[in-house]
């Protein structure tokens, strides 16, 4: 089986949008999720849409043993994978520092870096072992300019362009590619798990201009995978018009 993609966090978002795309391209998918009726949703619908393969594995990224536990349960004839999208990650909580939840921390720290960590460890391998592949990390406009609020979701946003620097190097001799897509405001259900469901707060976000769609960084994702042999994408910052940075828009 030739042209097969790796997407974690594939339920719903940006990660749910570039497995559409990559199905597009002719990827098959290996989809990851914590919520198994909108993992199996998600393949089912790519699978009858697209003449691709859809393989769902339904882990929580932030657990090692359920990474390593799921890895080992792919069919031989999946083992074959190019593309890994570390997309699955959240932000959970707005409050100041002092004013934070532990549990918030907790769960975006795991989630955000040690999930991609326990992903890309345990996914390269078979990329190391073909010498080729390309690994690209979702990465954010708070990776590296912070904002009110933002603390440790910036922190770890932070993290994933250092750890997408690093990455590059330690897999160059493997000829991997390594890149980042890091997106500005885009209308997703990020501000909803950001506010714990609540619906109006996370509309009031977007209120006011025309904010990113899942489906614009799918299309960056798009780019960097088509591109020839010789040439990698390290990194893309990606805003909607009426954005500049993380706190200064152009609103109506």
């Amino acid at each position: 089986m030739n042209k097969i993609a790796v997407v974690t966090g594939a339920t719903s978002g940006f990660g749910k949008a570039i497995a559409f795309k990559l199905a597009s391209l002719g990827y098959h998918l290996i989809l990851t999720g914590r919520r198994k009726e909108r993992l199996l949703e998600v393949a089912s619908t790519i699978q009858s849409s697209y003449d691709v393969q859809s393989l769902p594995l339904c882990f929580d990224v932030r657990d090692e043993k359920q990474v390593e536990s799921a890895f080992l349960t792919i069919p031989e004839h999946w083992r074959n994978w190019s593309v890994l999208i570390n997309n699955a990650g959240l932000a959970a909580g707005k409050e100041s520092l002092h004013e934070g939840d532990s549990n918030d921390w907790n769960q975006m720290i795991d989630t955000n870096i040690k999930g991609l960590l326990y992903v890309t460890r345990t996914f390269v391998r078979v990329m190391i072992e073909n010498r080729k592949g390309i690994i690209i990390n979702i990465g954010s406009i708070a990776g590296r300019d912070a904002y009110a609020g933002g603390n440790v979701y910036s922190a770890t946003k932070f993290a994933v362009e250092g750890l997408t620097r690093s990455m590059r190097i330690d897999f160059l001799p493997y000829n991997i590619k390594v890149g980042q897509v890091a997106p500005g405001a885009a209308e997703t259900e990020f501000s909803l798990v950001r506010f714990k469901g609540d619906a109006e707060k996370a509309r009031s976000i977007y209120k006011g201009y025309l904010p990113l769609r899942a489906e614009d960084i799918a299309d960056a994702v798009e780019y960097m995978v088509t591109r020839p042999d010789h040439v990698n994408i390290s990194d893309i910052l990606i805003m909607p018009t009426a954005q500049a940075n993380s706190t200064t828009f152009n609103k109506d």
